[in-house]
């Protein structure tokens, strides 16, 4: 049976008003004038037999039969730009923006960039160093680099990296006026904090790490605290105490020597490093290649 299609351009024009409540707005996503795109969409109005939008002085209100059909065209149009994207890309090649934690890009994923841009010479990444969580319906972003337990619903998750959780400081504290030897030997040293560790990240608290010691927990609740794990690990080389250092953001230190673990004792981190992205943008070939480099990097340590 053949399809009976509105045109294309009608559609499109539709589907952008109906997203930003506006000819004008829409006009300029589309390039064209709003003019064109009044035009486009009483001609599909006109195609349907239906009124898809009320049109208001302080701007355009979506009918209902227009709410019922915006969510399906969205999708077919996201949906048809993918596959031509795809068809288009058969090589890795184009931008990738990629969402990343500061730290993560700071610490592991900036150093290593330029091996996936000497790999893929025709892509070009994007970092984008943010702490919010992306809406890969609205932000121009590809995929996302997340730390946590790997529950996003809805999206493609895939962990890449896990992490060991050890107390960091600079080379100096070792043998300072209070020697570091065993862990008990935390009891009066300078404490440092990461004041986004969430109560389900035991390993990066350090209650846990005194209590094992014997030494009495409430100690943690004195020390300098940071919001970010870059200025923590910072502030650990400068010597301005002893840190809980995550794996993947204390390695480039400790092999610089800036960073020493004074101790033996390491424990796995709750959480790990997941790349997330849309479903059907994960087997896209500069997705799937990114996949694959980021599994690469982190089987290198």
């Amino acid at each position: 049976m053949p399809r009976r299609l509105p045109p294309l351009t009608a559609l499109r024009a539709f589907e952008a008003a109906a997203r930003h409540a506006s000819f004008a707005r829409a006009a300029d996503e589309l390039a064209v004038t709003p003019a064109a795109v009044s035009h486009q969409v009483k001609t599909l109005e006109e195609h349907l037999g239906i009124a898809l939008f009320r049109r208001r002085a302080r701007g355009l209100v979506l009918t209902d039969a227009g709410r019922g059909y915006l969510p399906a065209l969205t999708d077919g149009l996201d949906r048809l730009a993918r596959a031509t994207e795809q068809l288009r890309a058969g090589e890795v090649a184009g931008r990738l923006v990629i969402s990343v934690l500061p730290s993560f890009a700071l610490r592991w994923l900036g150093p290593r960039i330029g091996d996936l841009v000497r790999r893929y010479p025709d892509l070009d990444p994007e970092i984008h160093s943010e702490t919010r969580s992306v809406d890969f319906r609205l932000d121009s972003v590809d995929v996302a680099i997340r730390y946590g337990l790997g529950h996003y619903p809805g999206l493609f998750a895939e962990r890449f990296l896990t992490e060991t959780v050890a107390p960091v400081c600079a080379p100096g504290l070792i043998n300072a006026a209070r020697p570091l030897r065993r862990l008990a030997d935390l009891a009066g040293q300078t404490l440092l904090h990461d004041s986004a560790v969430l109560t389900n990240e035991p390993s990066l608290a350090w209650p846990t790490w005194l209590a094992e010691a014997g030494v009495d927990p409430g100690l943690a609740e004195r020390g300098p605290r940071f919001s970010d794990s870059s200025l923590l690990l910072e502030a650990a080389a400068d010597g301005l105490g002893i840190a809980l250092g995550r794996s993947a953001l204390t390695a480039s230190d400790l092999a610089a020597g800036r960073l020493v673990r004074p101790f033996a004792q390491v424990r796995p981190a709750e959480f790990a490093y997941h790349l997330v992205c849309p479903r059907s943008d994960a087997d896209t070939p500069k997705v799937a290649a990114f996949r694959q480099w980021l599994a690469e990097q982190a089987a290198r340590g």
